[in-house]
C-alpha cells in the first residue's frame, strides 16, 4: 500500500514539473483559426450588406478619397506565414477601429455583427500568435505596408480611412482565410 501511495506521489510531481516546463503555447495543439478557412454565409451577407450601404451613403455625399492603402504589387499568398498573421492583425485592427467610429443610426446598426465578427477574429489570431511570431520580423513587402498603415492612420481623414478599411472588408477577410490557412493559399 506504501508502495501504490509512493508511486502515485511520484507520478504526481513528474506530471505537475513536466507541466510547467513545457510552455503552454506548446501544449496548444490547434490554433482556432480554422473556422476563418470557410467563412459562415450570413457572416459574409452581413459584410455584404453594410459595405453596400456604406457606398451608397458615400455615392449620395459625393465624398471620395484617393486612399490606395489596399492595393499592393504582391498577394497574401507571397508572404510567409507569420508574415501574414501580422497582416491580418493589422488590418483587423483598422477594420474595427473604423467599424468602432460613430455613425449614422442604420448605418451603426448594420456594423455590429460584422464588427463583433471582426473582434472574434482578431481575438483568435491574438491566441494563436506565439512568442516565436511575437518576434518576427516582417519581410521587405509587408513592413513597407505596415509603414504605409502608419502613415495613412496619421495623414489620412477618418472618413478616408473608414473608406478605404470598409471599401476592402472582403480583402481583409480572404487574407484571413489565408492566414488560416497556414500554407499555401490562393
Amino acid at each position: 500500500m506504501l508502495c501504490l501511495s509512493f508511486t502515485l506521489l511520484l507520478a504526481l510531481v513528474v506530471g505537475t514539473s513536466l507541466g510547467a516546463a513545457i510552455p503552454q503555447d506548446a501544449l496548444k495543439k490547434s490554433c482556432s483559426l480554422s473556422k476563418y478557412q470557410f467563412l459562415v454565409p450570413h457572416e459574409l451577407k452581413a459584410v455584404q450588406k453594410m459595405k453596400e450601404h456604406f457606398e451608397d451613403i458615400m455615392l449620395l455625399s459625393g465624398r471620395k478619397c484617393n486612399t490606395r492603402l489596399f492595393h499592393r504589387k504582391w498577394s497574401t499568398p507571397e508572404l510567409s506565414v507569420p508574415d501574414r498573421v501580422m497582416l491580418v492583425e493589422a488590418e483587423l485592427d483598422l477594420a474595427i477601429a473604423v467599424l468602432g467610429l460613430p455613425a449614422a443610426p442604420r448605418l451603426a446598426e448594420l456594423r455590429q455583427q460584422p464588427l463583433a465578427f471582426l473582434t472574434q477574429a482578431r481575438e483568435d489570431l491574438r491566441g494563436c500568435v506565439v512568442t516565436e511570431a511575437r518576434s518576427h520580423h516582417p519581410s521587405g513587402k509587408l513592413r513597407h505596408w505596415l509603414q504605409r498603415l502608419q502613415v495613412a492612420k496619421e495623414t489620412e481623414t477618418a472618413g478616408c480611412l473608414e473608406a478605404s478599411a470598409i471599401l476592402h472588408l472582403f480583402q481583409v477577410l480572404n487574407d484571413l482565410r489565408c492566414a488560416a490557412l497556414r500554407e499555401q493559399c490562393t
